[in-house]
Order: C-alpha cells, then structure tokens, then sequence
C-alpha cells in the first residue's frame, strides 16, 4: 500500500463521503473509489459501509485507521529526517494560525533558537481544519490554535488562557462602530449569545492585529487580549470598558500522541515561556458596565 492510498482512506474518514474527499484530495471520485477498493482487497476486508447519505466505518475501517495514520506519519518523519540539516538532532514541523504568528509566536523562533539550537524548525501558517490534517497525516508535529477539535490520536493541551477585554479607542466622525474580531468558534458562539447585536456590525475581520491597526485609525470598539492593548491603555489612547461577563481566549497546543517527547516539550516550554511573558498584568477599572455597541 502506498501513502497516497492511506491518505485516501483517511480523507473518506474525515469527509465523509467519496465525493468530498475526492475535493480534497483534487482527484475524481472514481480514483478515490478505486485505491480504496484496493485497500480493501489487499486487506480482506471493508472498510466501509456506503450509504446515499455518505460512508461510515466498519469495525475493520475503525481498527485500521489509526494504521494509516501512522503510515502517513513514519513516511513523512522518514523524508523530513533523511534531509535533517548536519549538526541537528531533530526536525520540528510547527503550524500555527496566522494571527498567533504575528501576534506571539515569531518570538517563538528566536527563542528556540537559543534554547533549543540542535533542533531543526520548519514553520507553517494555516487554518485550523488544515492544521489538523497535517497532525493526523504526519506533516506536522506541533499545532497552535485557538479551539482545535478533538482528534483521535492527537493530545491537546492548554498554554495560556488570555484575557479579552473590550477596547475602545476614540476617532473620527463615523468611526465608532463594533468591529468584530473573529478570535475563535467559541467566541463566536459567546459573542451571539451574550451581545446578538455585535452580528449586525459592518467589519468582522479574521486578524486581531489587523482589527486593531484599524481602530488605531478609525476608532471605534472591539475585543482584544489586554496584553496587546495595555501599552496603548498606559499611553491614554485607548480605554479598556468594563463588561459584566469578561472573555476569555484559551491557546492551545497540539501533537500526536506518540510524538518524540524530548523535541516536544522544548517546544512546549518555549511557547509557554513567550506567551507568559507577553501576558499583560490585570488592570481593574471602576467604570460603568459597557456595552459593545
């Protein structure tokens, strides 16, 4: 069996159907149908059951899944290592999404660098979905995000959990609208819950940082971690509102189960070292009770 085969089988898997893992995967669906007919012929088994609805895994599908996500993974641990740079003991395959680059983990690089000069980094910057595959299929060996979903396999655990505050900076004539910041899914199901209104809001934009380059231009308001925002609080810019449930914005980290350990927890201990340190100190405020719009 080759890895395009296992690949095929665990896109069905997360898909669910024949039709959208051959999306992904950028092929037609008969080829698709047609490696995993192989697979199960040299299995002796079915791997799943075939509905109109989509496909769900057999038992056998079940056992071997977790198969083929170790073939996936030990193929690309064993290209990545054959080119291991000379002198270094390990590769770190890191992705993380966008705005936790440019907002925290570039600090990350330099810090590894330092501390952990003997492993090999490679960098990527997804989507959480696409962070995900990556980890299942072995083309990654650390992910950082805001609210994974939980995967067979892989181990989540919590760096930090930051404080969001609602901010807001005064501008000029006709910008003083709630820009919403797409932090996370979770926020996303809180800020509907708590403020419904903040969905009529005209700007949503997926970056913190670039929501709060706009603030700095046009003013108005929106959620941000206060240690991004402190420096412009302590310079009289900006005021942080007091609401009467606060936000909370977890980071998370995750790897596969069986990840080398020793390369693993440096990483670890480095991100946890610069998301500590980039964590503002509490601010309380005696103001009135805010709201967002």
């Amino acid at each position: 069996m080759d890895t395009e085969t296992a690949r095929s089988f665990l896109e069905v898997v997360a898909a669910g159907s024949f039709v959208a893992a051959a999306e992904r995967l950028h092929v037609t669906q008969s080829t698709v149908s047609t490696r995993i007919r192989q697979l199960e012929e040299q299995l002796g088994c079915r791997l799943f059951l075939r509905t109109k609805s989509g496909t769900t895994l057999t038992a056998e599908g079940v056992r071997f899944q977790r198969h083929a996500v170790a073939i996936l993974r030990l193929w690309e641990q064993a290209r990545q290592e054959a080119a291991l740079p000379p002198g270094h003991r390990a590769l770190l395959r890191i992705g993380g999404e966008a705005g936790l680059w440019n907002r925290l983990l570039h600090r990350w690089i330099p810090w590894m660098r330092r501390n952990a000069a003997d492993i090999a980094l490679r960098c990527e910057v997804g989507l959480p979905d696409g962070l995900l595959q990556g980890l299942r299929e072995g083309t990654l060996d650390l992910g950082v995000m805001y609210s994974p979903r939980s995967t067979p396999g892989l181990t989540v655990s919590l760096l930090i959990e930051e404080e969001l505050v609602l901010l807001r900076i005064p501008g000029e004539s006709g910008g003083g609208d709630y820009v919403h910041i797409d932090w996370s899914d979770d926020f996303r199901r809180k800020i509907r819950l708590r403020h419904p209104e903040a969905q009529t809001t005209p700007l949503s934009i997926g970056v913190g940082t670039l929501g709060l380059d706009y603030l700095k231009q046009c003013g108005g308001t929106g959620h941000f971690p206060r240690g991004l925002v402190q420096p412009l609080v302590d310079s009289g810019v900006a005021e942080i509102l007091p609401e009467a449930h606060p936000f909370n914005l977890p980071i998370y980290a995750v790897h596969p189960a069986e990840a080398d350990a020793g390369v693993v927890d440096a990483a670890l201990t480095g991100l946890r070292t610069i998301l500590s340190d980039a964590r503002g100190p509490a601010h309380p405020s005696d103001l009135p009770m805010a709201s967002i719009d």
